[in-house]
């Protein structure tokens, strides 16, 4: 197992290289200067210049690749054109409030998924249940920045139930932190409980049909207990890798929803650092958003195969 981890680790530094050179590249399409925005709207042709030289921009785009990734390699991300901090000082200063907002909304998403994928596979012919068929579609059809505005007009502005933004560390006030996560949370999780719910209801399908299954219910167990001991813990092995997926997303940032709440998280740093032509603090947030995927889930393979032993990677 901890071969595997290592080898799987191993595996991402070409795929950690590639995404260096897309993101590296690609920034500096966008439209905009850095020099000219570190300069201000009043700044000289030679004070552009001047920022330029200072910060490398003149020279050839391999000869700054190279600058870059070599500082990378000794972590070093290099420092914001701005505020000239450190860019990995300015996304740690990020992650807290992504940490909310990722383990809120799969707390979300566990908790309306959950459920509702039990229910509508033990009983798939139950009117209820097609209701909530009918509602999933509603949920992954609708975008997400529409459903927050929704949310924001109706419990923050008619019902004035919750604040429509802002973001406030649990460590400092808990209950009102709460009240703040909710809304980004409920925009972010809707979607998130829709596909849990149905990758759920698949796989209890696919057990409740097994011999094993027929073979506990031969015996005379109840359906209570067939569900509980047997069904459910062979079905939420492959959700692990759903839950994964939706964990690894919800810390590269949700661009959208953080920008609705005014979410000071790393979806919004990528937002205004790419307004901004901060290109240092765009590349390195997308390596720390795909290293963080690829840890993620390397982590859900090696907890799929500790709950099931059958299962043995590398043979």
């Amino acid at each position: 197992m901890i071969s595997y981890a290592v080898t799987r680790l191993l595996q991402a530094i070409p795929v950690l290289f590639l995404t260096s050179l897309i993101v590296f590249f690609f920034i500096r399409l966008v439209p905009g200067d850095p020099a000219v925005t570190m300069a201000g709207q009043n700044g000289t042709p030679q004070q552009i210049e001047a920022m330029r030289h200072r910060w490398g921009l003149d020279k050839p785009m391999v000869t700054q690749y190279l600058i870059w990734i070599g500082g990378v390699a000794h972590g070093d991300f290099g420092d914001a054109y701005g505020t000239q901090t450190p860019v990995s000082t300015v996304i740690l200063q990020r992650i807290p409030a992504t940490l909310h907002l990722a383990i809120g909304t799969l707390l979300v998403i566990v908790v309306l998924g959950t459920p509702i994928g039990v229910f509508t596979a033990l009983r798939p012919n139950h009117p209820l249940s097609r209701i909530v068929a009918f509602g999933n579609a509603l949920a992954l059809a609708t975008p997400t920045f529409w459903l927050g505005i929704l949310l924001i007009l109706f419990f923050a502005v008619w019902l004035r139930l919750l604040p429509p933004s802002g973001y406030i560390s649990i460590t400092e006030n808990p209950i009102l932190a709460i009240r703040n996560l909710i809304l980004p949370c409920v925009t972010l999780g809707t979607a998130g409980a829709a596909v849990l719910s149905r990758f759920l209801k698949s796989s209890i399908s696919e057990v409740l049909g097994s011999d094993f299954i027929r073979t506990a219910q031969a015996k005379g167990l109840r359906n209570r207990a067939i569900v509980v001991r047997h069904v459910l813990k062979v079905a939420l092995l492959p959700v692990i890798t759903v839950m994964a997926i939706q964990f690894g997303y919800l810390l590269g940032g949700a661009v959208v929803t953080e920008s609705i709440f005014g979410w000071p998280g790393i979806g919004r740093l990528i937002l205004d650092s790419i307004s901004n032509g901060e290109y240092l603090v765009v590349q390195g947030t997308m390596l720390v958003f795909v290293a963080t995927f690829i840890v993620v889930n390397v982590l859900a393979d090696v907890t799929y195969a500790l709950l099931n032993p059958r299962i043995r990677y590398g043979h």
